[in-house]
């Protein structure tokens, strides 16, 4: 069974920064493609970005230059470090685990979750 644990979320001003982490319980970290999904009440599920096993990396088009997705194989842990931060990015943020590479990892299609991390930002 995968746990994946989120922090670093938080209340920041729009224009600030925040950085997710996301600590996974897994023997084979390295072969996992991780992710970040987000959500807000009444709103579909949006995944955000994820890094594959090889280290390539994928983003919404409204993060694209704002976010950075990264992955340190050898602590467990996924990052994503979020600049430049809008209202619109205020959401629960979702860890998530997948083995290998899927074709449903795009469309944030993962077997395992974490709990979430909430980000508020305030205009």
């Amino acid at each position: 069974q995968v746990q994946l644990v989120e922090s670093g979320g938080g209340l920041v001003q729009a224009g600030g920064s925040l950085r997710l982490s996301c600590a996974a319980s897994v023997l084979t970290f390295s072969a996992y493609t991780m992710a970040w999904s987000r959500q807000t009440p009444g709103k579909e599920r949006e995944l955000v970005a994820y890094i594959d096993w090889g280290g390539a990396t994928h983003y919404r088009d409204s993060v694209k230059g704002r976010f950075t997705i990264s992955r340190d194989n050898a602590k467990n842990t996924v990052y994503l470090l979020m600049n430049s931060l809008k209202p619109e990015d205020t959401a629960v943020y979702h860890c998530a685990a997948g083995p290998g590479a899927r074709v449903e990892y795009a469309n944030g299609q993962y077997p395992y979750w974490g709990r979430g991390t909430q980000v508020t930002i305030s205009s």
